[in-house]
């Protein structure tokens, strides 16, 4: 698609630009610890997340898409019990814009409410001075993620790096880790790591009650997925039936 065409249908998309939220739970506790925000549009050509950000990394808007998404989360927060936690995805590019830095942003202000999630699917040392940048936004207050790991490029690299509060076990790891002994052995591992380390884990894109008998097995307490709740305005209602398998 020629540049001039993608560029004027991704202004269309962003027109539509909203969110969505998946809770997050524990299992143990049954209660919701945070809401994932996602984004969506209505646009007909670019109403997948994943197309949405092609188009914004083709025409060179990834920053300016970045900023639209954290502006609607952070609409969000005041829907948001006190106790709980609002997810951002971050990319990589991301840390390049200034004004994530900036303490007026909506965001910002709820910045000890807020986890930003760094996906594992773009690479972090494609960023100068990342450990820099990441430790002026724990000062402003914010925890941050590695989400996907156990997908994309860097692994326990980008894991040291950010010395994460929050680590998401990619979705390729839990599907039929029930049944698949080496995931069991990865997942337990994990859980083991972050236990010692004092991070969360939370095992995302759990489907099926027997992908979550085996993960509590291994020692997860922290679930996402469509399990419990599908994406959806604020907030989904969590289908707590599961929290007992048999």
């Amino acid at each position: 698609m020629p540049s001039k065409t993608l560029e004027a249908a991704l202004a269309r998309a962003m027109l539509t630009l909203h969110v969505v939220y998946q809770p997050i739970i524990c299992y143990s506790q049954r209660r919701v610890i945070g809401h994932e925000a996602l984004v969506r549009s209505t646009d007909g050509m670019l109403n997948q997340p994943s197309a949405l950000f092609d188009a914004a990394e083709r025409v060179g808007q990834l920053v300016e898409l970045g900023r639209a998404i954290r502006a609607h989360a952070a609409k969000g927060m005041s829907d948001v019990a006190d106790l709980e936690l609002l997810f951002v995805n971050l990319h990589t590019q991301d840390l390049l814009d200034d004004t994530l830095f900036s303490a007026d942003t909506r965001l910002a202000r709820v910045a000890d409410r807020v986890v930003l999630e760094i996906t594992e699917r773009a690479s972090l040392h494609d960023v100068r001075d990342a450990h820099a940048l990441i430790s002026r936004l724990r000062k402003l207050g914010y925890r941050l993620a590695v989400d996907d790991l156990g997908a994309g490029y860097a692994g326990l690299t980008s894991f040291a790096l950010l010395e994460p509060d929050v680590v998401k076990v990619d979705m390729s790891l839990v599907r039929g880790v029930d049944h698949v002994h080496m995931k069991q052995k990865l997942v337990r591992s994990m859980v083991q790591l972050c236990s010692e380390l004092g991070i969360m884990l939370i095992a995302e894109g759990v489907e099926t009650r027997d992908e979550l008998r085996s993960l509590v097995d291994l020692g997860c307490d922290v679930f996402q997925g469509f399990l419990f709740a599908r994406p959806g305005p604020a907030f989904p209602e969590v289908d707590w039936s599961h929290c007992t398998p048999a």
